[in-house]
């Protein structure tokens, strides 16, 4: 097995780098043969019982003590037996961008705790780390080094080049390209900001020392890694810098890499851009992301809600089809950053994104903008909780109300293929952070606020919108988890049935069992007709016929017969 890994990486190596280079397919044998001597294991491979949280590691607190175990405590308090991965946003020491500005990729952030603390939550729940592989903070001893003109450090960072044709570069910000750093004006190309440096993975000293830190994430507890910005890490002058080919080679490096010491590990891509882009991630379906993040899925079914009107998420979806049995997509609605307007590129005219945005400013939110190569600025994302973004004021008017919009909007979450992951301002009902965001003068702050445990268990109990999403999620996520049609490789037929509903069918090939999916985003009652007689799994009876579905209703019917 080593000869056949070290050949296989040095392809993948040829692949990168345009040539053969023995000292650097020698320095990785190196780092194989280190890496073999450890002990490894195999984690399962998801399926429908997988229900990821997206959560900072100091998203819930008391005060004086470290975070992480105050989050494990929480989670298995109020959601044992319901979410069983949790993705850890960065957790390690950091200057700026809420953790993703990493000063040290191999520590933990002290007023978190330390690895002992993720090992001991890595026992109890299957951990999601961060692996911001892209940029480091300029506060990092890689770039402060780089800096003092360390010969080992002269080529881990890339320096502006006026040979260097960048007006074609594709980027999510508004800020330069280069910024000048110390006293002597050295320059650094930072795709977000000037304390995200971005790395030079043309050299192979960086590919090395950054695959021996995702294989160190992986033997900590890491059970899925989630490769951050990763379309940007390759750079090549008169190019877009983005999706080039050598950046989906290294992925595959990768996914070689941790195939050959565990086995099933995730590999989930983030790529916030247009839909085709996003899923050539997934390569051959089996070489290289294992997930891509379903970016088109949260403004898609916004603006299903927001319009009463599926139609265009229902086009959608039906050209979403199983990617492989070792790939699939990570659906999500929420997470720490805003609804990305990129993947509604050639789906949403500019009208109907327009509506989007003056939605979420008049429910309190913001948007943030990025640059393109003719100079313009456009919507890079939307900025506030998913919940807010989604009440249509004049509709909308109760509690009751909000409770039931959250919920369908999730059904869609759970229903449609893949693993479904939910952020934790989602779970536990929350609203816009204005305050946060004011005060940090961060759009992105508006969603990210952190939680007292000991008020969040309270309000839980006493706050009919927290408790009504919160319980309302636990319910339909056990009942998803015990049907094997909703497993993450299942085949999905999505159903044009009315402008308000979006419906489909999940089948499941090995059991033959198959569920009827549908929701209505109105707020008026449907008249559905059911595809076949079955369980409505909701209120465990017999449905056949048509069913006549309320405002925001959803429903789960499972096929006759199927056990």
């Amino acid at each position: 097995m080593k000869d056949e890994l070290i050949d296989q990486i040095a392809h993948h190596l040829e692949d990168i780098y345009g040539k053969r280079d023995d000292e650097v397919i020698n320095t990785f044998q190196e780092l194989m043969e280190q890496w073999s001597k450890k002990e490894w294991t195999t984690p399962a491979a998801p399926t429908e019982q997988n229900i990821y949280l997206i959560t900072y590691g100091d998203s819930i607190y008391e005060e004086g003590k470290p975070t992480l175990p105050t989050l494990h405590q929480f989670l298995k308090e109020e959601v044992d037996g319901i979410i069983t991965d949790v993705h850890l946003l960065p957790m390690f020491p950091y200057t700026s961008d809420d953790g993703f500005s990493v000063s040290d990729y191999r520590k933990i952030h002290p007023e978190l705790g330390d690895w002992s603390d993720i090992q001991n939550f890595s026992k109890y729940y299957r951990l999601m780390f961060d692996f911001v592989a892209n940029h480091m903070s300029q506060s990092s001893e890689w770039f402060q080094k780089y800096l003092d003109d360390d010969p080992t450090y002269k080529d881990f960072f890339i320096p502006k080049d006026p040979e260097f044709n960048s007006e074609h570069v594709v980027r999510p910000r508004t800020s330069p390209l280069y910024h000048e750093y110390g006293t002597e004006g050295k320059t650094a190309w930072t795709t977000f900001s000037k304390d995200q440096v971005d790395v030079n993975f043309a050299n192979p000293d960086v590919l090395m020392e950054m695959t021996d830190i995702l294989l160190s994430y992986a033997h900590q507890g890491a059970t899925s890694i989630r490769l951050d910005a990763i379309g940007f890490i390759w750079k090549e002058s008169g190019t877009s810098c983005i999706h080039l080919p050598q950046a989906h080679a290294i992925i595959q490096l990768w996914n070689t890499v941790m195939n050959a010491f565990q086995p099933n590990t995730q590999i989930i891509t983030e790529t916030n851009v247009p839909h085709e882009e996003n899923i050539s991630y997934f390569g051959s379906g089996t070489n290289e992301a294992n997930m891509v993040y379903q970016f088109t899925l949260p403004p898609l079914v916004l603006y299903s809600f927001m319009k009463h009107d599926a139609s265009k998420l229902t086009q959608w979806a039906q050209t979403i089809e199983p990617v492989s049995e070792e790939a699939t997509y990570f659906n999500f609605l929420a997470s720490h950053d805003g609804i990305g307007m990129r993947p509604t590129e050639g789906l949403l005219n500019e009208d109907e994104k327009q509506e989007l945005v003056d939605q979420v400013k008049a429910n309190g939110g913001d948007v943030s903008y990025k640059s393109n190569p003719d100079g313009s600025q456009s919507v890079y994302e939307l900025n506030i909780n998913y919940s807010e973004a989604l009440k249509n004021k004049e509709e909308d008017l109760t509690v009751e109300d909000e409770v039931q919009k959250m919920l369908a909007a999730h059904s869609v979450l759970l229903s449609v293929i893949g693993v479904p992951a939910i952020y934790y301002h989602s779970l536990l009902g929350s609203k816009n952070d204005e305050g946060g965001m004011t005060e940090s003068g961060i759009p992105r702050r508006i969603n990210r606020e952190k939680l007292s445990v000991d008020t969040i268990r309270e309000e839980l109990q006493t706050d009919p919108r927290r408790s009504g999403i919160f319980k309302g999620l636990q319910e339909m996520i056990e009942i998803r988890k015990k049907e094997a049609a909703f497993s993450p490789y299942a085949d999905q037929e999505v159903l044009d049935l009315d402008l308000r509903l979006f419906a489909l069918k999940r089948m499941d090939p090995n059991s033959g069992e198959e569920v009827f999916f549908v929701v209505n985003t109105s707020k008026g009652e449907v008249e559905v007709a059911i595809p076949f007689n079955g369980t409505d799994l909701f209120h465990d009876k017999k449905v056949e016929g048509s069913v006549v579905l309320s405002g925001y209703g959803y429903m789960w019917v499972k096929k006759e017969g199927d056990h």
